[in-house]
């Protein structure tokens, strides 16, 4: 039996990438400026319009993938002899993948002959892109269904995600930051880095003063945290928001740094939902390596 691996929008890649892969994918939803929207890699709104608006002191919100939403994506794949394997954003800033174990069981009580499972990615924006293409690589490959979900589920810990933002805005919006010390970093030219830890929620790392330090920190995070040290010939996923001269610097300093790379840095622009969260001037690092711990 063949199967499927479906995703959602907050993989933060590209609509190419995802039909070059085979992988199928569903939009989360987001509010700004009094109207919804999807979260469809700017077709519903630029990505360059979203940015903007939050620049100028739009705050925009989110609304995950709904059960019913899922069963719309998954039921022709079904229907047409296919199995599912949906990989979820993390649980531990989404409520989604209980929306998408819901919508499994439903669809296994109308296709009982069908095998759908949902992993919890732990993961989010391009590090979600890179665990889900790592299982597209197994899928490709030949692993059977049941292997690839068991590999899976030993990899995501695997998939390092640190960031920083030289703007903290949205940080100070969303609690993690005091509007005192938010004031105070700005003024500093403070950029703290944070991480995805093992059970997919945000923590802080350390602080740096200027980006150009930060640049240099986040070299040193992966060469202690990447498989093989400098010598990681993975693949090294970068995605920025609203920021693409931060996020060339940290590749190309990766790339001087790790000269294994399994190819190039790949660079990606982080999506609506993602950014309503992290707003303008972040950029994430991913990459494999270490089990992640908190």
């Amino acid at each position: 039996m063949s199967y499927v691996i479906s995703c959602c929008s907050t993989v933060d890649l590209s609509v190419e990438r995802l039909a070059e892969r085979d992988i199928k994918w569903i939009p989360f939803h987001f509010h700004i400026d009094g109207k919804d929207y999807l979260d469809d890699y700017g077709k519903s709104m630029s990505l360059s319009d979203f940015y903007q608006r939050e620049r100028e002191g739009a705050t925009p919100t989110t609304s995950q993938v709904n059960a019913k939403e899922y069963l719309s994506l998954w039921k022709p794949i079904l229907e047409g002899g296919d199995d599912i394997l949906h990989i979820s954003l993390s649980s531990g800033i989404s409520g989604t993948y209980n929306s998408a174990n819901i919508a499994a069981d439903d669809a296994r009580e109308f296709y009982p002959d069908r095998k759908i499972e949902v992993i919890d990615s732990l993961c989010a924006s391009a590090g979600y892109g890179l665990f889900v293409e790592e299982m597209a690589d197994k899928r490709d490959s030949g692993m059977e269904f049941d292997a690839l979900v068991k590999y899976g589920e030993s990899l995501k810990s695997k998939v390092n995600h640190f960031f920083f933002t030289s703007d903290l805005t949205s940080l100070i919006r969303g609690g993690r930051v005091s509007p005192a010390a938010g004031t105070l970093a700005n003024i500093l030219n403070i950029c703290p880095i944070l991480k995805v830890n093992d059970e997919g929620k945000l923590v802080p790392v350390t602080k740096v003063r200027t980006k150009k330090k930060v640049y240099q920190e986040l070299v040193k995070i992966m060469a202690e945290h990447a498989d093989n040290g400098k010598d990681y010939s993975g693949r090294c996923y970068i995605s920025y928001s609203d920021c693409p001269d931060d996020a060339a610097a940290v590749a190309e300093k990766i790339e001087e740094n790790f000269p294994a790379l399994k190819g190039k840095v790949e660079v990606f622009r982080i999506g609506t939902t993602i950014g309503s969260h992290t707003g303008v001037a972040t950029v994430a690092l991913f990459f494999l390596g270490k089990e992640r711990t908190e």
